[in-house]
Order: C-alpha cells, then sequence, then structure tokens
C-alpha cells in the first residue's frame, strides 16, 4: 500500500513536470534565453528554496550544509552538470517536440541516472537485487525505444510543411545529438542527490519529517544548474543584443510573461519534490528505492507523449507510428511494477 502511494505521488509530480512546457507557450514577445532563464529562477531557486523551508528552518539548513560541506559541494557541482544537461534539454524541445525530444533524452538520463547512483552505493548488479534493477531498466529502455522509433516512423510520415508546422524549428539529426547530450548530463542530477545523502540524514535526524527531507538537497543541485544557465543565457544575451528585452516589456505583457514562468518553474519542480515525497515511502535498500529514478523518468516520457498528442504533434503520423507510440507507453508503465514482482 505504500509503495502505491509512492507512485502516485511520483505520477503527480511527473505530470506536473510534463505540463511545465505548455505555459512557455503562452510567454510573448521574449527571445529564449529571457524566458528560459525567468522560468529557471523560479524552478531552480524560488521553488526549490521554498521547498527547503518545509523541511527545515534556514538556520538549521545552512548550519547542516556547513558540517557536511563536501556533500553539499558535490550535490551542487552535479547540478552544474546536469545544468548543461537542463539547458540542452530545452533545446531539444526546440528541435524535436516535446514527445521525441523528451523521450529520448529522458531515456538516457533513466538508465544512466538509475545505475551509476546503484554501483557507487555498493549495489552489486549481478546479485538478486541487481538483477531485477537491470530488467527493470531494460524493460524501460524498450520503452523509450518504442517511443523512439514512433518518432522516427511520425517525421518519415510527415511533410517538410507538416513538420514546421507542429515543431517550427525541428531538426532531426541536430535533435537527436542534443537530447542523447542532454540524457548524458541531466543524469547527474541523480548523482547529485545521491552525493547529498549526508545531508537528508542529517536533516531527519534534526526532527525534520523524512516527507520533505531531500528538499534541501534538490535546492544544492538546482542551483548548481540555475548557474550553468544563468552564464548561458548572459551570452546569448550578449550575443542576440537581447539584454534590455524585459525591461523593455510593457505592464501587461511583463505581467503575462512573469505568471507564465512562475507557472512553468512551478509544474518543473513539482516532478522532484514529488520524488522526494513519494521514496519517503519505499524502503530505504530496496529495489523500488533504486529504481526510483527510472520511474520518474519513466512518467515523464508517458506523460509528454500525452500533451504531444493533444498538442497535435502526432497528427499525421500514420496508424504504425500511433501504434508503436501506445505500445512504447505500455511498455513503461509495466517497467513501473517489476520491481514489485520479484
Amino acid at each position: 500500500m505504500n509503495t502505491l502511494i509512492g507512485l502516485l505521488i511520483i505520477a503527480v509530480g511527473s505530470m506536473g513536470q510534463s505540463s511545465s512546457y505548455v505555459p512557455i507557450n503562452k510567454i510573448k514577445g521574449w527571445s529564449w534565453e529571457n524566458f528560459w532563464l525567468t522560468q529557471g529562477v523560479f524552478a531552480w531557486l524560488i521553488f526549490p528554496f521554498l521547498g527547503a523551508l518545509l523541511s527545515i528552518s534556514l538556520p538549521e539548513m545552512f548550519e547542516i550544509y556547513r558540517v557536511n560541506s563536501s556533500a553539499s559541494w558535490q550535490a551542487i557541482g552535479y547540478g552544474a552538470l546536469w545544468g548543461v544537461g537542463g539547458l540542452t534539454f530545452g533545446l531539444s524541445m526546440r528541435y524535436l517536440g516535446i514527445a521525441l525530444g523528451q523521450s529520448v533524452a529522458l531515456g538516457t538520463t533513466a538508465a544512466i541516472g538509475t545505475l551509476i547512483p546503484a554501483i557507487l552505493t555498493g549495489t552489486d548488479l549481478f546479485s538478486p537485487k541487481g538483477l531485477v534493477l537491470l530488467l527493470a531498466v531494460a524493460v524501460t529502455l524498450v520503452g523509450i525505444a518504442l517511443v523512439g522509433y514512433a518518432g522516427s516512423l511520425r517525421s518519415k510520415n510527415m511533410t517538410e510543411e507538416e513538420r514546421k508546422k507542429a515543431i517550427k524549428d525541428f531538426a532531426l539529426k541536430k535533435g537527436l545529438l542534443i537530447a542523447l547530450l542532454s540524457g548524458v548530463m541531466s543524469a547527474c542530477f541523480n548523482l547529485g542527490l545521491s552525493a547529498g545523502i549526508p545531508i537528508k540524514e542529517a536533516v531527519i535526524s534534526s526532527g525534520a519529517k523524512e516527507l520533505f527531507a531531500q528538499n534541501p538537497i534538490t535546492l544544492l543541485v538546482t542551483t548548481g544548474g540555475f548557474f550553468t544557465n544563468l552564464v548561458y543565457c548572459l551570452y546569448m544575451n550578449r550575443k542576440n543584443k537581447t539584454s534590455g528585452e524585459i525591461k523593455r516589456s510593457s505592464g501587461p505583457v511583463l505581467a503575462n510573461n512573469l505568471l507564465f514562468c512562475a507557472l512553468a518553474g512551478l509544474l518543473w519542480y513539482s516532478q522532484f519534490f514529488g520524488l522526494g515525497m513519494g521514496q519517503s515511502f519505499f524502503e530505504p535498500d530496496s529495489v523500488m528505492m533504486a529504481f526510483s529514478w527510472s520511474i520518474l523518468m519513466s512518467l515523464n516520457v508517458v506523460f509528454s507523449n500525452v500533451w504531444g498528442i493533444i498538442l497535435k504533434e502526432w497528427k499525421g503520423a500514420g496508424k504504425k507510428a500511433i501504434t508503436f507510440l501506445a505500445l512504447g507507453m505500455a511498455v513503461l508503465i509495466l517497467s513501473l511494477i517489476i520491481p514489485n514482482l520479484f
């Protein structure tokens, strides 16, 4: 029963993340670098900070960071690497669309982000627990591969005009390379969470509820990612001469854009808020706990493709593409229950 509750909480957060790119379509008159950084302020700083305060007071949190300085800096460092993934993740959406872009990037992230932390924490991948984890990850990759194949079929069946209409800057080869890079670097987020385990233990020892104990680590990781994105977006501001764009926005436009950037940031952050809460319902050393990162990524793929259908990215893709899409999503859902079958 506890496992089911944890899965449902992670699913709600995943649904939020997969919806986070929808409000961005409502932003008017801002270049990519300006709306990306603005939503990042909400997604990577403001909401993670508020989430961390749910678990512990600010003085206690900084003291725990100080005592566990090595773990804190590791989490920030992995966050900076993840920032590269987060940055290119946005670009993968730009060139491939929500459905295919998230599928490729999140598939890579699921495998690397699940197996490497498991190995680093001493899990023997050839033990019974390790083999179940490998099986679950393998099934996840099969599901994502099927979704990716459906995306390639969609690309073949659509005319160039249809591609541009569905995805304005569609570029398959460029998008795939960016999505793969994004996937590898995005896996560093879970490495950051794993590095911050001493912080989580200290938060729990201070009397905080385990339900929110991971939030202070999430704040460190997202802070590292924010600075990576800040550097790149400031570079793009200078290159494209868009640094004064936000200041020049009229009152209604500014209010509209800030509102939708805040909404996008909140929805994006909900995935990691939900992940931390959901994990608190799993046994600490269970396969389910080790697999929880892949669970989040699998659900992100499922819900992102639901949005892809709603936004008509799959219109004109053909029956074969839709069949493989549905099969891939079904396999991903199956992967969620594999750890509980053994």
